[in-house]
C-alpha cells in the first residue's frame, strides 16, 4: 500500500523523527522494521506495530521499513509461521520490497562481534548454570555477585567460544556473557547472556550449521544497526532493555547506533495477547487453530471477515502512546461495522427457518423481483429475487400475540416482505407439541413498491424462496472470553476458566438467497436485518456453504456491560 493521500496521524514517535530530520541525523533517512520471531501467528497487537512501522516508512519521502524475522531460537520456530506472517503482512496491504532478512542472515557476523567483545575484555564465557545465574543475578534491591568465571583470560574465553562454537560442550553447559556491572540498579545490565548452546535443532534457514545461538538482546541492536535501521520501534517491555541495546552498539566496531523509542502494546479486552497464550488454546484444543475465526490473530480475523482496511483503522484510532490502556473490543467491532456498512452488498438468509405459504398466490408462479445489493450505492448494481408461493422467514420475525413494540408478523397482522409485498397471516400451524410449524397467509398483489392505502403495515422483514433458496452453514461467533481481562483475572486457576461457553452457535439448516451460492471464499455480506458474514475460507465449498458472522449489525456487547457495570 502506498496511499499518501490521507494525513498521517501525528504522534510523539513522528514527533522525535520529524526533530531528527530537521537537524539532517541519520543523513535524513527514515528507516524503520518489522522484527516478528516466527513462532506463532501473527496477533492483532503485531497489526498495530505494522501498520506503524511500514506507515512511517510510507509517509515520510524515501522512507523505508524493512521485514525481520527475529529466528534466533529454533525449537519453537517453523517454516509455516514465516510463511503466515509474510502472508498476513501483504493482506494488511503493507509490501517490503527486496527488504526480507532473517536475523540468521547474520550469525556469522555476530560472532565476529562475540569475539570482538571477548577480545576487548567485555565477554566471558561462563559456567554457571541458569538457575546459578539467576541466583547470582541479585534482587531489585540486592547486587548481584560476581561469577567465578567472570575473570577468565582472554585467551580461555577465546578457546572455549571456540569449542563453544563447534559443539565441544552440552547445552546449558556454558554460556557466553556480556561484562557489565552486577550492581547496576538495571537487572538488565548484570551481566546479561549473549550466547546459549542448543544441540538437536534444525534451524529453518541455516540448518545444522549452528549449534549455539545468540540472545534477542545481542541480535537486536547489531541487525538493526547492519540494515541501517534509523529508528527502533519496540513495545513498553523493552524500555528497561535500552540500556543494553546501546551497550551493545556502543562497545563493538559497528558504523550505525539506531534509535530505540518505546509504545505501548496493545491490550484489547475480552481476548489475549501472549503468544504463550494463544498457542495453549490452540494446543490444548480450545480452538480448532490459529485461524480461529474466535481468535485475535490476523488470520482468524481474516477468516471471520475482517477486512484489512478495518484493522489499518483500528490501529490509527487506538493511536500510539506511551500509556498503557485497554481499549475495548467495540472499538475494533465498531471499524468493521463501518467498513463492511460501506462496501458488503446486502442479501437476505434466514437463519432460524420457519415455512410460509402464500395461499392466494397461484401454485407454480414465479417473479423475479428486483433488489438493490446496496441501499446507499447504486454503482453496486441490482440482482434478482426469486418469489414463489412458499417461502422461509425467520422464526423470530413471528408471533401469535405480541404488543405494539413489537414490529413484525403476528396473527391476523401484516407486514412487509423486504423488497416483495405485504401479506397478512391467516392461519398458524402447529405440531402436536404445540410447536408452530407453518404459517398460512395472503398477500395484497398491489402492494409491489407500494404502500396498501388505507392500512399501517408492521414492519419489514426478510425471507427466502423455499423453492430457490439454499442451505448453508452458518457459524455465529462471539467473543472469546466472558472477561474482559481474562489474563489478568488473580481470583482464577487459569485464565482459560473464563472462556465463553457461548463463543460459537453452529446452524446447520440455514437457508439463503440463491445468489449466494457463487460466493467465493472470504466474499463478505451483510445479510440483512441480521449482520454481517462472510463465506468461510477454509471449510466452504459448493457442496457445504458455510458462512461466519463477522459481527452483529450493532453492538449487542455495549449493553450487556453496561447492566454488568450496574
Amino acid at each position: 500500500m502506498n496511499d499518501k493521500t490521507t494525513p498521517a496521524t501525528t504522534n510523539f514517535i513522528r514527533q522525535i523523527i520529524d526533530a531528527d530530520l530537521s537537524v539532517g541525523k541519520n543523513d535524513s533517512r527514515v528507516h524503520t522494521r518489522f522484527p516478528p520471531e516466527p513462532n506463532g501467528f501473527l496477533h492483532i497487537g503485531h497489526a498495530k506495530s505494522i501498520c506503524l512501522n511500514f506507515g512511517i516508512a510510507r509517509d515520510y519521502p524515501g522512507g523505508l521499513c524493512n521485514l525481520r524475522f527475529d529466528d534466533t531460537n529454533p525449537h519453537k520456530e517453523n517454516v509455516e509461521f514465516v510463511d503466515s506472517i509474510q502472508a498476513d503482512v501483504r493482506w494488511l496491504g503493507f509490501d517490503w520490497g527486496e527488504r526480507l532478512f532473517y536475523a540468521s542472515d547474520y550469525f556469522a557476523d555476530l560472532y565476529g562481534f562475540a569475539v570482538e567483545l571477548v577480545k576487548a575484555g567485555k565477554a566471558y564465557v561462563c559456567d554457571l548454570t541458569a538457575d546459578e545465574i539467576r541466583e547470582h543475578r541479585g534482587t531489585l534491591t540486592e547486587p548481584g555477585r560476581e561469577s567465578p568465571y567472570r575473570n577468565r583470560t582472554v585467551d580461555e574465553n577465546l578457546d572455549l567460544l571456540e569449542r563453544m562454537k563447534s559443539g565441544e560442550f552440552e547445552d546449558g553447559a556454558r554460556v557466553l556473557r556480556a561484562k557489565i556491572d552486577m550492581a547496576s540498579p538495571n537487572m538488565n545490565m548484570r551481566d546479561p547472556t549473549l550466547y546459549r548452546i542448543r544441540h538437536g535443532v534444525i534451524h529453518h534457514q541455516t540448518g545444522e550449521e549452528w549449534c549455539m545461538y545468540p540472545m534477542y538482546d545481542f541480535t537486536h541492536p547489531i541487525s538493526d544497526a547492519l540494515e541501517g535501521i534509523t529508528h527502533s520501534l519496540c513495545t513498553l517491555e523493552f524500555e528497561d532493555h535500552r540500556p543494553l541495546y546501546d551497550w551493545v552498539l556502543d562497545n563493538i566496531s559497528i558504523g550505525c547506533h539506531p534509535r530505540q523509542i518505546e509504545f505501548s502494546r496493545l491490550n484489547l479486552q475480552y481476548t489475549v495477547m501472549s503468544k504463550r497464550k494463544l498457542t495453549q488454546l490452540v494446543d490444548d484444543g480450545y480452538v480448532s487453530d490459529w485461524d480461529d475465526p474466535r481468535m485475535p490473530t490476523i488470520a482468524g480475523l481474516r477468516r471471520r471477515g475482517y477486512t484489512p482496511a478495518s484493522i489499518r483503522t483500528f490501529a490509527d484510532r487506538i493511536g500510539i502512546t506511551k500509556s498503557d490502556n485497554s481499549i475495548e473490543m467495540g472499538v475494533l467491532e465498531a471499524c468493521v461495522r463501518e467498513d463492511l456498512d460501506t462496501h458488503a452488498p446486502r442479501r437476505m438468509g434466514v437463519l432460524h427457518p420457519l415455512k410460509l405459504v402464500i395461499e392466494n398466490y397461484p401454485d407454480g408462479q414465479e417473479e423475479a423481483l428486483s433488489a438493490m445489493n446496496h441501499p446507499k450505492d447504486e454503482s453496486m448494481g441490482s440482482r434478482s429475487i426469486p418469489f414463489t408461493r412458499e417461502i422461509f422467514i425467520d422464526q423470530a420475525d413471528f408471533r401469535e400475540t405480541a404488543n405494539k413494540k413489537f414490529k413484525r408478523l403476528v396473527s391476523g397482522g401484516e407486514v412487509r416482505l423486504r423488497n416483495a409485498y405485504v401479506i397478512k397471516c391467516e392461519q398458524v400451524i402447529k405440531d402436536a407439541n404445540g410447536e408452530v410449524i407453518e404459517l398460512r397467509c395472503s398477500y395484497d398483489p398491489d402492494t409491489l413498491g407500494t404502500n396498501p392505502e388505507g392500512r399501517k403495515v408492521r414492519g419489514v422483514i426478510h425471507w427466502v424462496s423455499a423453492r430457490h433458496g439454499v442451505k448453508a452453514e452458518v457459524r455465529l461467533y462471539d467473543r472469546l472470553f466472558s472477561h474482559p481481562a481474562p489474563d489478568s483475572d488473580k481470583t482464577v486457576s487459569s485464565f482459560t476458566e473464563h472462556l465463553n461457553p457461548d463463543s460459537l452457535h453452529t446452524l446447520t439448516h440455514a437457508i439463503v438467497e440463491p445468489s449466494l451460492a457463487a460466493a467465493g471464499a472470504g466474499d463478505r455480506f451483510q445479510y440483512e436485518r441480521e449482520g454481517y458474514f462472510c463465506v468461510d475460507s477454509k471449510e466452504s465449498s459448493s457442496e457445504r456453504l458455510v458462512f461466519n458472522r463477522t459481527v452483529t449489525l450493532r453492538d449487542s456487547w455495549a449493553k450487556i456491560e453496561q447492566q454488568a457495570s450496574k
